[in-house]
Formats: C-alpha cells, structure tokens, sequence
C-alpha cells in the first residue's frame, strides 16, 4: 500500500486569488450596451458570478445568450489586466507553500488557455505549478476540475481554496478540505451554508494547517 503523503492544493482563480471582479463584471455587461439589450445590475451580476458563462448571460437574455458569450470572449481577452490584482498576501502564501513542498494548482471555471494567460499576466505563473481550467467537462460544483488539476499535479489532495459556494461544494465532492475566503464573490453568510473547514478573510490562517513537509 502506496504511503505517499498527498500534496496538492487547489485554489479557485477569480476571487480567491485574484481581484477580478471589475475587469469580469465590465466584460460581462459590455454585451448588453453592445447589442442594445436591457443592461442588469452589477449586484445581479455579482450574484452569478463562478457559474458557466453561458448559464449567467441565459438568466438575463436566454434567446441572446450565445451572442453575448461571443461579445464577452472578444471583450475580456483584451481588457482582463485592467484593474485586476492579486490579492494581498497571496503571493507570499503560494511561495511560502512551495517552499514548504506542497504542490499548487488553479482550478477555475475559466476556459484553460485565458486561464492561463491570466495567471501569468498576473504574475502568478512561476508560483504555480498547474493552471486548469475548465474545458470539455461539467463546472463546479461537480468536481471534475479539481480531479484533472490533481492528476495534472501526480498528488493527491489536501484542500479546495474558494470564494464561492460552488468551489467549496467542488472541493467537498473530491474529498477535500475546504478553505473559503470572504474577499471574493460570495457573503460570509452565504458561504457559511457549505459548512466549509474554515471561513476566513484571507489566506493565512491556511498556512497554519499546511506545516512544512517533512
């Protein structure tokens, strides 16, 4: 019997390490104004956000959806570094967890390829050692994305780091722990209903549970 510690330790991309939301939220609305079509709010937005993008613009437009899809993929690729950060502490945490031997990867609803030109304008790239996104299999919360990351990775898992409801259902449906964090998308209240391992407002307290590997 295999007594090889896992390592793997997945984290969400937009909210939990990444501040995003501006950048996605402005991208996402753009199709509206575009094509003259009633424009929702930011908070309807905000709402949705880590779902499909098809199932977010089908909740406001269903007979337009594809078209707005097309709109948002020709709009992000362009405008997705405007605003957007890492979010403080975040570099520190990943290089601190590399150096302690664990391995790092992104599981993320975003398509692979924009998944990864995003983490390496963000300059996350070196501090990670796999970036998945989601293509051609079910999204969160099915946890499909994280089975491939830590496949990628050769490990097994550790914990599922979110901002959202469905990362930690993901996380919960892998068998990992589950670390949420309140910076992101999702209210503490909202995310205290997945009954995640542990709720906080950032990545440190997770450093607590990850000691150097031996």
């Amino acid at each position: 019997m295999s007594t090889v510690t896992p390592r793997g330790i997945c984290f969400d991309l937009d909210g939990t390490l990444v501040d995003s939301l501006p950048d996605i939220i402005d991208s996402f609305l753009h199709g509206f104004t575009h094509h003259g079509l009633p424009v929702p709010s930011v908070a309807e937005v905000r709402a949705l956000i880590g779902q499909p993008l098809e199932a977010m613009y089908t909740r406001f437009a269903p007979e337009h959806a594809a078209t707005l899809c097309v709109a948002y993929r020709e709009h992000y690729p362009l405008n997705f570094h405007r605003r957007s950060r890492p979010f403080p502490g975040v570099e520190r945490v990943l290089r601190t967890l590399r150096e302690r031997g664990y391995l790092l990867a992104v599981a993320t609803t975003k398509r692979g390829d924009m998944a990864r030109r995003f983490v390496d304008a963000m300059g996350l790239g070196g501090l990670l050692h796999h970036v998945q996104g989601t293509d051609g299999f079910p999204h969160k919360p099915a946890p499909d994305v994280i089975h491939h990351a830590l496949k990628a990775l050769g490990t097994g898992g550790l914990w599922m780091v979110g901002d959202t409801t469905l990362d930690l259902r993901a996380g919960q449906a892998a068998g990992l722990k589950t670390y949420a964090v309140t910076w992101g998308t999702h209210a503490q209240d909202e995310l205290a209903t997945a009954a995640p391992d542990e709720l906080q407002p950032d990545l440190e307290r997770l450093l607590h549970h990850l000691p150097p590997l031996g």
